[in-house]
Parts: structure tokens; sequence; C-alpha cells
């Protein structure tokens, strides 16, 4: 779902105006409903610091598929990129270069992980290396294997 189709609920169900989120976010009120409208599209840093601002995951306003790698954060986006278990059972939740007959296919830190993804996911989206390793450094602790390894 894009920004401009949660945000405002987002901020309505905390009972904040336009005005209210853009004085949080230190902006305009009218930067606030470019984005409502979809004029515009915060970067990326002001997309972690919105989720900061109304308590949600930054997933939650990023326009994600529903199934992406919960490791890497790769999304699927054809056939042939899912990785295997044991018993040779294609999984939903792994892509096959982090995760193959049943067991992830390298050690590995998220930070890591953070900078081997960056420079491909900056080439992929069109974006910096910088965006792409900050948008990673948020998206990567709500996955499975990061939060299973926190815990």
């Amino acid at each position: 779902m894009a920004i401009k189709d949660v945000l405002p609920r987002l901020r309505r169900e905390r009972g904040l105006t336009q005005e209210d989120l853009a004085k949080r976010l230190y902006i305009t009120r009218q930067a606030v409903s470019r984005w409502e409208r979809g004029e515009t599209t915060p970067g990326i840093d002001m997309i972690k610091l919105i989720a900061r601002e109304l308590n949600v995951p930054i997933v939650e306003l990023l326009e994600m598929p529903e199934q992406y790698c919960q490791s890497c954060g790769m999304m699927f986006t054809g056939p042939d990129q899912h990785g295997h278990e044991a018993d040779g059972a294609e999984t939903a939740e792994y892509c096959r270069w982090c995760y193959d007959d049943g067991a992830y296919t390298y050690a590995t830190t998220m930070d890591e992980m953070i900078e081997d993804c960056a420079p491909r996911m900056a080439e992929a989206m069109g974006w910096s290396v910088d965006e792409s390793a900050s948008l990673l450094g948020a998206v990567l602790p709500t996955l499975k294997r990061w939060r299973e390894s926190a815990a």
C-alpha cells in the first residue's frame, strides 16, 4: 500500500492533524498534505521518522509486497527465488540466496547483511547506497531471522 493511502489513516488513528504531525517532524503541514495526496513521497530517512512518530514498523509505511525474504528483505518478484527446506519443499519465508536445504546458506551479522545488500538494492531501486543501507537498517530488525537471533 502506498504511503498516501496509509499515512492519513495512521495519523487520524492517533488523533493527529496534518499540522500536529508536521510539527513533530519539523516540516510544513503542506509537505504532509502533499504526501497524503500522493503528489510527493518522503525520502527513506523521513519515512523512518514518520514510523517513529506514529509508533509503527517502517514496513507499514513502505510499498512492500506481502512476501519478502525474512533474512535479507528481498522482494519475491519471480519464480525460483525461494529457498528450500531439508525435505526439498519450497519455503515461503526465505530467498534461495539466504536459505537452502533447511538452513541459512551462510553465517552473517545484520551489519554484514546490510553492507552486502545495500549496493545491490541501491542499483535495483535507483537509490544511493546510504539510502539503501538506512532502509535495511530499519527493516532487517523486523525480519524473522534477526528477531530470532535477538531473542
